[in-house]
């Protein structure tokens, strides 16, 4: 059954589309985050915040900015985990389908976005499938199972994922690929318990060395925001980006019993956007 505007009812996960600023390129490297403070979604890419580490108490994850000085990403990662992931702003019903659209320089994107019914054992941890399925002009580009699960507390964790990037039907590359525990690879934060208690710090969503290293911060709660699906309130703003890519990153908006609803691009502006939930 599909929701129509206005709908405030459970879902949507993270994807990484063109629009989201290219999670698997591996072109100039940000030993930090490109912003700090005052950031919006017509800034210009400018100079990078100083080098800090800090512990976050409330989650036992270390936070540094990268660079070659600052200690290695050592979080304490949970010993029990909830039997699904209920996060209001994360919330991953299996048999949820969420449709996204962007309008980039090379023509129409849509991105569709669904909770499978299987589930994946990462590191002795059952997580969520999520099916996320990029397409520019009707043509498939991108096919990613990303795996959760979230903790005691409520926290989401982002456990891994397998991806194929596609042109003319055919695998072209799987760069970005990554399994907690495999290499050293090591799960992160995609969505905080209380992002309120969360406000301008930097956090890790996964750490993959030189494979997947995105990083966020909440910007914001209780945010407003308007959308084809129509218009949701109490939704919490992000930073993202992607150390090992030079650009700006995006802002993300995830709305409560939602998901996420509108990614914006920093600089140019370019929107992604929720247009339709569709609910088992």
């Amino acid at each position: 059954m599909a929701d129509t505007a206005g709908s405030m009812k459970p879902g949507i996960p993270c994807h990484k589309s063109r629009a989201c600023g290219l999670r698997h390129v591996t072109s100039t490297p940000h030993p930090s985050p490109p912003f700090r403070g005052g950031l919006n979604e017509n800034a210009t890419h400018g100079a990078h915040g100083g080098t800090s580490d800090r512990l976050d108490r409330s989650s036992g994850l270390r936070r540094n900015n990268g660079g070659p000085n600052v200690p290695d990403y050592d979080p304490v990662i949970p010993t029990s985990w909830a039997g699904s992931v209920s996060n209001s702003y994360f919330p991953l019903v299996p048999g949820t389908i969420w449709e996204y659209e962007g309008e980039p320089d090379e023509g129409t994107e849509t991105i569709r976005v669904e909770v499978l019914q299987q589930t994946r054992l990462v590191n002795g941890v059952t997580a969520t499938v999520v099916r996320d399925r990029v397409y520019l002009e009707g043509e498939l580009k991108e096919d990613t199972d990303d795996w959760y699960a979230q903790d005691m507390v409520g926290n989401v964790w982002y456990l891994g994922e397998t991806t194929k990037e596609y042109e003319g039907g055919v695998v072209v590359s799987t760069d970005g690929s990554w399994e907690w525990n495999t290499d050293d690879a090591l799960p992160g934060i995609i969505m905080w318990a209380d992002p309120a208690a969360h406000v301008a710090e930097d956090y890790r969503q996964e750490f993959y060395e030189g494979e997947a290293e995105d990083w966020a911060r909440v910007e914001a709660v209780s945010q407003t925001i308007v959308v084809p699906y129509g218009q949701l309130t109490g939704s919490v703003k992000t930073f993202d980006w992607n150390s090992l890519d030079s650009g700006p990153g995006e802002f993300k908006y995830y709305a409560p019993g939602v998901g996420l609803a509108l990614e914006v691009a920093v600089g140019s502006g370019e929107r992604v956007e929720l247009v339709r939930v569709t609910r088992p």
